[in-house]
């Protein structure tokens, strides 16, 4: 695809909206609704690259309330005609065609491949890819198998959300603080999953969520890694301007 002359794209992940509290939780869907009002001026495509919710489930006829300040600017961008790609992250992966029907959005539950100005980008959440991690790379199984899905759909809403939100929070407090240090070539996973792509097929750009930290690495001479980091403490995004690619960060509405 060839970008119209003065659009960009854009690209953010990670706002786990629902924690810590629904008053902060709002705080960061107000700020999130201003940066994306603000970027439909000149946005011809955007990117949520995963994790928009911290749980997410859709059941036969109900979804989580809440998130109307969010969910209603998205339609209204998809119905001014600015396409909205949507990647499953870990915290949000039972999606079952509510985006899809109601929002006007693309889901994708895998990584994907885009070319734009001749540019290539390979996009996904970032979850489960690479070297290790096999404890989460087994549980990421048991919870998309459809099966399991089912399953947890036969428990009521009002169980089902409060227990997924009790261990989203648990899950966040054993982690808290670990996604803040950049661990070097050789300790980022999503680096050696990079390389390993590159072996196969040449990429211009590899853009991923999930690790909380905005990093933007050269993978080689030809070759860039970026991480979106998040929109808790970082307010961080990447923008495409039909030539290159920059991470950003501390919108402020």
């Amino acid at each position: 695809m060839q970008i119209p002359a003065e659009k960009k794209i854009y690209f953010l992940s990670d706002f786990h909206l629902g924690v810590p509290n629904h008053a902060q939780s709002l705080i960061r869907e107000k700020k999130i609704v201003s940066f994306l009002e603000e970027i439909s001026n000149d946005a011809a495509e955007i990117f949520i690259v995963g994790d928009l919710f911290d749980f997410w489930f859709e059941y036969r006829s109900v979804v989580p309330k809440g998130y109307v300040r969010i969910l209603g600017k998205i339609a209204e961008l998809t119905d001014r005609g600015i396409p909205i790609h949507f990647f499953t992250g870990n915290h949000d992966m039972w999606m079952s065609g509510y985006f899809e029907k109601e929002l006007n959005v693309q889901v994708y539950k895998n990584p994907k491949v885009f070319t734009y100005n001749s540019k290539k980008f390979y996009i996904g959440h970032g979850d489960g890819l690479g070297p290790g991690d096999y404890g989460y790379k087994f549980i990421k199984r048991i919870f998309r198998n459809p099966i399991c899905k089912f399953l947890f759909g036969l428990i009521p809403p009002h169980i089902g959300i409060g227990l997924a939100n009790y261990f989203s929070k648990t899950s966040r407090a054993s982690t808290e603080g670990s996604e803040e240090t950049f661990l070097g070539e050789q300790g980022e996973w999503l680096i050696s999953y990079c390389k390993d792509i590159l072996k196969e097929d040449a990429f211009d750009y590899f853009i991923f969520g999930h690790r909380h930290l905005p990093i933007d690495f050269n993978l080689s001479a030809e070759s860039k890694y970026i991480n979106l980091g998040d929109w808790i403490k970082y307010d961080s995004y990447a923008v495409f301007d039909g030539f290159e690619l920059a991470l950003k960060q501390n919108f402020h509405a």
